[in-house]
């Protein structure tokens, strides 16, 4: 029995290419210094922010299955 050449050109969710070009984009922006900046800028600027942040958040997780999900249950319970 042969193996079937694997096709590097795969589309969707086997998207070589883009998973290869996100890579690098990701190791170019940490090298670049600034993950710092952008974390701080990303905070919110008023507890009404926060709040809406936060709804956006439940909401997109009511939305999820779990599947894949990157938030443990002992993340969950630090909220």
């Amino acid at each position: 029995m042969t193996k079937k050449p694997i096709d590097k050109a795969v589309q969707g969710e086997g998207d070589y290419k883009a998973a290869e070009r996100y890579r690098k984009s990701v190791r170019a922006f940490v090298k670049s210094g600034k993950v710092e900046g952008a974390a701080q800028a990303a905070t919110p600027n008023s507890t009404e922010e926060a709040a809406e942040m936060k709804r956006a958040e439940k909401t997109g997780e009511s939305h999820s299955r779990g599947e894949g999900s990157l938030v443990t249950s002992k993340d969950k319970t630090n909220e």
